[in-house]
């Protein structure tokens, strides 16, 4: 884009709550079932079916509304958005209007690549509402067949809506990971987007500086986005074709409804579906069938206690506590509140925060998916990596020879996790390990005897060191690996150059 351009990016957000029964009624929701076989009267819309609130898909809202710094009003009520779908056999929806469970929060996002600025997104509500049913189109040999599929009517979604405060895909992006992650340790959604349980729609506009003022291209709504990075993807092409339609059309943009795109994942392309819905006309009224529902000061602060330290905080306690990397701190918090306490195990075994989360992130992690487990099937406790990353940080093993020990640890391992038969052998596996392996520890006073007599061995190279080649130490690691292979280059090269400073 050559001109001044600003991108206006809002995010739509439904996010399918963990519960075991749909928002208004007792069926089943869980995902795979043979189609239309967890339906009832209430949520296919039968006359004289009379719907019954789910006390905690609105307990898991509000527990989302608190961490997402929501306003939470104490009245809030249920309302019919009205509209015609194939999949929506009642004609209308059961959503909230003009009183929302929650509103006015805000989620802070930063960007460990620096990308951008830490920022603020505002959140202009979160409101609860149920799902619509599933259309599935086969259009194969030719023949076009549509079936429906209304396990999905009534399903309870927590709809966020942010507002249009970010300014790139890569902060839409940014926004939709933090949220997930949010959401994962709130424990309120698996936030799976390939079955469904998270969906994004994505509202994106420019705003081009021209000489005779600012002018704003239509807002189009992106949907059947099923990645974040294909929500970037979308973001970044529809960007690109709205400013090129502007190029050609100038001006005549006032003119131009809103309207809904679909991205084309394959062609990697916007497509126009419709054009966009006003809220007027889905013609909203209360539900009749539905009392209003009413949020006390104990209840929300009940919410709030249940809450645990969130994505941010744990990041901030990581980097100030252990002294690693925003970077570190985020591809750990990622990786979910097991992992963080594993590596806060790990770091605490070592005394060293650096080294565990290079051993975490590069042979943990490893480890997982090359077995496609999780943390709590890994076959090596915190306290035993701990320990042996401690014997490598002390210098008694070289970094190649303790990931022989950390492989010859994973092949102790029993399937899952690793159950010791007492304290005393849980403290002592890496030896064992090691003596398993033939692998001993070099003790520091014997490493330093080894020093001296190699020093003593070695004038001209002590000479050489004195008059500043320091290089020349090189010749003396190799004589030590030769005598122990098990030592550590780095250590002999400083005991080697604190002896001849001492002793020479």
């Amino acid at each position: 884009m050559t001109k001044p351009c600003t991108t206006i990016i809002g995010l739509e957000v439904h996010v399918q709550l963990a519960t075991r029964s749909k928002l208004f009624c007792g069926c089943s929701t869980r995902f795979g079932s043979p189609p239309n076989t967890q339906t009832c009267p209430v949520c296919i819309g039968m006359p004289g079916a009379l719907p019954v609130m789910n006390h905690k898909a609105f307990e898991l809202s509000l527990k989302t509304a608190v961490a997402l710094n929501c306003e939470i009003p104490q009245f809030t009520k249920w309302d019919r958005k009205q509209y015609y779908y194939p999949d929506l056999p009642k004609g209308y929806q059961i959503s909230q209007f003009d009183l929302p469970m929650s509103r006015n929060g805000y989620l802070p996002i930063s960007d460990s690549k620096k990308r951008f600025e830490p920022k603020r997104i505002g959140i202009i509500r979160a409101h609860l509402e149920e799902d619509a049913g599933k259309s599935m189109h086969d259009e194969a040999a030719g023949v076009a067949d549509s079936r429906i599929d209304l396990n999905r009517c009534g399903t309870p979604l927590l709809e966020i809506v942010s507002e249009p405060d970010m300014r790139s895909p890569a902060e839409a992006k940014a926004y939709l990971t933090e949220l997930k992650l949010l959401l994962n340790y709130l424990g309120v959604s698996d936030c799976n987007m390939q079955e469904g349980s998270l969906r994004v729609d994505a509202n994106i506009n420019l705003h081009i500086d021209t000489p005779e003022g600012k002018i704003a291209t239509p807002i189009v709504e992106v949907k059947n986005m099923n990645s974040f990075r294909a929500v970037e993807r979308a973001l970044e092409y529809e960007a690109k074709r709205q400013y090129e339609v502007w190029q050609e059309t100038g001006r005549k943009l006032g003119d131009v409804p809103k309207s809904t795109h679909g991205w084309d994942e394959q062609a990697q392309v916007t497509r126009q579906q419709r054009s966009k819905e006003e809220s007027s006309d889905y013609r909203y009224f209360p539900d009749p069938d539905l009392v209003p529902v009413v949020t006390t000061d104990e209840q929300i602060e009940r919410a709030r206690a249940s809450l645990g330290e969130l994505p941010a905080a744990l990041r901030t306690r990581l980097e100030k506590t252990y002294r690693i990397t925003l970077y570190d701190s985020d591809v750990l918090v990622n990786q979910g509140r097991d992992m963080v306490e594993y590596y806060i195990e790990v770091a605490d075994a070592c005394g060293d925060g650096k080294l565990a989360s290079n051993w975490i992130q590069q042979d943990v992690l490893r480890t997982l998916g090359e077995l496609q487990i999780d943390i709590t099937q890994f076959g090596i406790d915190a306290r035993s990596l701990g320990e042996l990353i401690g014997v490598v940080k002390a210098g008694r093993l070289t970094t190649s020879r303790g990931r022989e020990v950390f492989a010859g640890m994973l092949a102790k391992a029993r399937v899952g996790r690793v159950h010791y038969r007492s304290v005393e052998d849980k403290l002592n596996v890496v030896q064992e390990v090691m003596n398993k392996m033939g692998i001993k520890q070099v003790d520091e006073s014997e490493l330093e005897n080894l020093c001296r007599e190699l020093l003593g061995a070695n004038p001209k190279i002590v000479a050489e060191v004195k008059e500043g080649k320091q290089k020349a130490i090189g010749a003396l690691i190799g004589q030590a690996k030769k005598k122990n292979p098990n030592v550590n280059p780095a250590r002999v090269r400083e005991i080697c150059l604190e002896l001849i400073e001492k002793e020479h």
